[in-house]
């Protein structure tokens, strides 16, 4: 028997910062871009979880690292999905935009995106509600993060730009599970960027506050980060006038372009 109908997603803590989210039903589970293995099986064998199936959003190592380990400690194949333009070891499903992956256990059905940005070959998964879902998910690797977006790697400011603003249009209480805990840093850069805006400032009090208690900052929601991520509010005014400063430049046309100043202030930061 099912222990809890209910989905539950918890954050597996990884390495320094990562988190690999592990979402279950009480009894079956998937995992999110497990880049050690170790931590998850830990878990899993705690929790009594049976793995399903594992699903990663692109190829840097702290997120494919630990699919072979866990992959060979199973008894039984399960499916592993990731970008279908990338080889990824282990990876059985390669998925595109538009592609729909339905889960019988823990049940959940799961639409793609492509989200090209920080690399190339990027993808999200995002479970829109259903039974046993209360709020829709997005989980979207190392695109969107809370009050920050993923470093260029691979893609151009246009692309992350096309690609935050597949997010943008979600339902506002869509859930994000990004995969890192850059919160208080990105806040630090996003108040440079931002010092007026009061939504931020109360969200930086909120943050520090989980950080000091040991607790994670994520998940965000896509309403949150409309709020306080410059990188989603390349249209505001304050985050404009500060890109204009920045820059040297007279006139900022697009998005694109804004978003392209922040990012690289953003690296140097």
């Amino acid at each position: 028997m099912v222990k809890n109908t209910l989905l539950q997603v918890w954050p597996i803590p990884a390495f320094d910062d990562n988190y690999i989210w592990c979402i279950h039903d009480g009894e079956s589970a998937l995992v999110v871009d497990p880049g050690d293995a170790v931590p998850v099986l830990r878990y899993l064998d705690e929790q009594k979880l049976t793995l399903k199936g594992i699903l990663v959003t692109h190829h840097h190592p702290d997120h494919t690292g630990g699919i072979l380990k866990i992959l060979q400690s199973l008894k039984v194949a399960i499916p592993v999905y990731g970008p279908a333009a990338i080889a990824i070891p282990g990876r059985t499903e390669g998925v595109m935009e538009g592609d729909k992956i339905d889960i019988a256990a823990p049940r959940l059905s799961l639409k793609v995106f492509e989200v090209p940005g920080h690399t190339l070959t990027h993808i999200a998964y995002f479970a829109n509600m259903q039974s046993n879902v209360l709020e829709p998910m997005l989980f979207c690797g190392d695109t969107l993060f809370a009050s920050g977006c993923g470093r260029l790697f691979e893609g151009t400011p246009t692309q992350m730009s096309e690609s935050l603003g597949k997010f943008a249009v979600l339902p506002k209480n869509t859930l994000v599970y990004c995969t890192h805990e850059y919160t208080l840093s990105n806040i630090r850069f996003a108040l440079a960027v931002e010092p007026n805006n009061a939504n931020l400032l109360a969200w930086a009090q909120r943050a520090q506050e989980l950080r000091d208690q040991h607790l994670p900052t994520v998940p965000t929601t896509i309403g949150q980060e409309l709020q306080v991520n410059p990188f989603m509010r390349c249209d505001s005014k304050e985050v404009l006038e500060s890109a204009l400063r920045i820059s040297g430049e007279t006139a900022l046309l697009t998005p694109p372009h804004v978003l392209a100043v922040i990012r690289a202030w953003k690296d140097r930061f």
